[in-house]
């Protein structure tokens, strides 16, 4: 918003775009990362989120790309989170944003002739009211899951369809996926139950690229009468446009000296904290494979600073003497790790991951095959698709036996299968095989590209 001192006429911007991510990072880095795409394009961007995770965004853009376009808004809460209708603590949290997220929104409107709310799926209850309140208004949802997870989710509230088409489509999933009921539960029920009572949103997009997911997308376009844009890798979009002056990291360094396509990389997410009896599993496991490894090992982050993790308390320990018989072929990091830097590094041949989405498509998009570990969440969904589907992955353990502790000899042979087999080198080249096409289409003139670059046409028209 402009003032012409002259006449005091107040000039306002024809859009705003208030982006509202899940305060969790796997989310809220895709929602940012399409933030500065958005902001690049001459569009004034406002984020909001939690003052801690507001200060981590504004240094990763200090005097980088579009950071004058880009206004963060602290979300601030009560710090009385009182036990209400039998919700966890963070539930509660998360509720508190509510009336946060709405007076800012209303006060972000007033100085734009339409204001654009591109929110997380999870946070939709945080905007509803929003429309209500204000006229200039349109949002669009953003899933941070993949489009085989949704179709997946979502085929449990079209079931009661009878259209052939529908009833089609239906079957098709049934017969090629049965491994899916045991994924379902109450994540995915609870998902589609919030998203039949939301109808105002105008889109959706989805951190997905045609290239991998083109089957579901077009699925998805057939049982929703919304428009649909496929964004990703949003990872990949700002990737040539981010310099880095930072020291090498020491996973780079320890790359350096390995042989193309020797390591593993090992990593859970930053949602999963291991118990004390896995992680000596999982550390003999590594030992025993003989394979040179890069693990990252790590508790949960927390959304907020009294969140309670009770069983996860306890300091995390490696085996005694386990470093020391290691050395040379393994590196243990107990912080963060860049991962995508790793994944793109030619001495990785493999990662063992828990099949976040973020993960997956990271993976995806370097060309290194997967061994699949899904703790929770889209997991086994996106576990289910990189192995079944896309067959670039190795299972470590079946969804089905997700209560048991996985064994030495389980990761051993998961991990030797990956990275030693004839099978685990044709995985490797459907990766490369796609990870070539990935590139091409975020190309400028790929088809990736064209299609995030009408999401900004039709947000501004």
């Amino acid at each position: 918003m402009s003032t012409n001192s002259s006449d005091n006429v107040v000039h306002l911007d024809e859009v705003i775009v208030a982006m509202v991510p899940f305060p969790e990072f796997s989310h809220l880095n895709q929602l940012f990362v399409l933030a500065r795409f958005i902001a690049s394009h001459n569009i004034r961007v406002h984020f909001l989120c939690l003052a801690d995770r507001n200060q981590d965004l504004k240094l990763r853009v200090q005097g980088g790309l579009c950071a004058s376009n880009i206004h963060f808004h602290d979300l601030l809460v009560p710090s009385s989170l009182d036990a209400g209708n039998g919700l966890p603590s963070i539930a509660i949290f998360i509720k508190k944003l509510v009336e946060p997220i709405r007076r800012t929104c209303i006060d972000i409107s007033t100085n734009a002739k339409r204001l654009v709310i591109i929110h997380d799926s999870i946070m939709m209850d945080h905007v509803r009211d929003v429309h209500s309140l204000i006229p200039n208004v349109e949002s669009y949802m953003f899933h941070s899951i993949s489009a085989f997870a949704r179709y997946s989710m979502l085929r449990q509230s079209i079931d009661h369809l009878v259209d052939d088409d529908h009833e089609k489509m239906i079957k098709q999933m049934h017969d090629d996926f049965p491994l899916l009921e045991s994924c379902s539960g109450p994540y995915a029920a609870a998902f589609v139950r919030k998203e039949h009572e939301w109808k105002l949103n105008s889109g959706e997009i989805m951190n997905s690229c045609r290239e991998v997911e083109s089957k579901y997308l077009n699925l998805l376009a057939h049982t929703k009468d919304k428009q649909y844009w496929a964004v990703g890798p949003l990872h990949m979009l700002l990737e040539s446009c981010d310099s880095s002056n930072m020291t090498k990291h020491e996973c780079l360094e320890f790359l350096d000296k390995q042989d193309d396509n020797s390591v593993i990389f090992v990593s859970f997410g930053t949602t999963t904290t291991l118990t004390q009896e896995q992680v000596n599993e999982l550390a003999l496991g590594l030992e025993q494979s003989n394979h040179n490894f890069i693990w990252v090992l790590r508790q949960a982050d927390k959304i907020m600073e009294t969140e309670n993790f009770e069983e996860n308390d306890e300091k995390i320990e490696l085996p005694k003497g386990f470093e020391e018989r290691v050395e040379g072929r393994g590196l243990v990091v107990k912080n963060w790790a860049p991962q995508l830097e790793i994944l793109g590094h030619s001495s990785t041949g493999g990662f063992l991951s828990h099949c976040g989405w973020n993960s997956c498509l990271e993976s995806i998009s370097m060309g290194v095959p997967l061994a699949a570990w899904p703790i929770n969440s889209d997991q086994p969904y996106n576990a289910v698709f990189v192995t079944n589907l896309l067959k670039i992955a190795t299972s470590v353990r079946s969804w089905a036996r997700r209560e048991e502790l996985v064994t030495a000899s389980t990761i051993e042979k998961a991990v030797n299968k990956l990275m030693g087999t004839t099978e685990g080198i044709e995985m490797r080249q459907r990766a490369v095989e796609l990870s070539n096409k990935i590139k091409n289409s975020v190309s400028r003139r790929g088809a990736a590209r064209k299609e995030i670059e009408s999401f900004v046409s039709c947000i501004i028209k």
